[in-house]
């Protein structure tokens, strides 16, 4: 299938000129591509413009991004494929997509789809928390983004899950830029926890939506002490990253450091706002 299919693209960027070309590539069947980029300054919006992109250009300020996106954007289509630079789809999901775009009585609105998250080479299948859903497919008007950092899709209409995977590759800028990006995001998370902290869970929301239930799940356990120690129990032992040798111990170690990164600001915030030194 050579010809342009009619859907649009949505990439966000910054410095990106490691992953945008295998993004672009694997997108390159789609009618429209928008880069929104953050500034870079390495080769990106070059690349983006080799593969026939649109590039816009705005500072990035977390979910306010993707709603300035959904609201300001003219896109060409009426379905929308939003994507990481660090994320590709496969042929198998490009079929899919195919399908559901040309889907004339479709009720839904947006679509929810699950990725394989690779570290060193594996797909971390047991030390990540997979399956996760996320909204990628969707009409710009029916959904926004909620929450400061890993912003949440709220939307206005049916939703439906598509079967097949993308790849995330998460890692592909190595592990200083690992390390940079989830030390600005934990302190977002530490921010939003301790923000949190004074208002009560809403239990309901473990009966609601796929996001709602998230987001719940994620205030009770920010509210558990010893977590650092207990994810790393969880990915490794009681998830089964063990069965990745090498793989799923180190990414059951990492993603415990960034609890316990979220823990240690969470108590720095306190202490400043009671003027003690840290």
């Amino acid at each position: 299938m050579s010809e342009k299919q009619p859907i649009s693209i949505l990439i966000l960027t910054k410095d990106e000129e490691i992953n945008l070309p295998g993004c672009l590539e694997s997108l390159s069947w789609a009618d429209e591509i928008i880069v929104l980029d953050s500034f870079s300054v390495d080769r990106t919006i070059e690349i983006a413009g080799e593969f026939g992109a649109r590039v816009i250009q705005r500072k990035y300020d977390n979910a306010a991004t993707l709603n300035w996106a959904v609201q300001n954007i003219e896109f060409k289509h009426k379905w929308v494929y939003y994507s990481d630079a660090d994320e590709r789809v496969t042929p198998e999901l490009k079929c899919e997509l195919i399908d559901v775009i040309h889907r004339a009585d479709d009720p839904r609105v947006a679509y929810r789809l699950r990725y394989k998250n690779i570290f060193m080479g594996t797909w971390n299948r047991h030390s990540f928390f997979y399956p996760l859903w996320i909204l990628r497919l969707f009409i710009p008007s029916k959904v926004r983004w909620e929450r400061l950092i890993n912003p949440v899709a709220v939307v206005d209409g049916p939703e439906g899950q598509l079967h097949n995977h993308f790849m995330h590759f998460s890692f592909n800028k190595g592990m200083f830029e690992w390390f940079n990006k989830h030390n600005s995001y934990s302190t977002y998370e530490a921010q939003e926890l301790v923000n949190k902290m004074s208002t009560e869970i809403d239990w309901k929301g473990l009966l609601g939506p796929i996001a709602v239930r998230r987001r719940t799940m994620k205030e009770i356990a920010y509210r558990v002490p010893g977590r650092p120690i207990m994810m790393f129990v969880y990915l490794y032992v009681v998830r089964g990253g063990f069965l990745e040798g090498r793989c799923g111990l180190h990414f059951s170690i990492l993603r415990s450091i960034y609890e316990y990164m979220i823990d240690i600001k969470v108590i720095e915030l306190k202490r400043r706002s009671k003027n003690l030194s840290m």
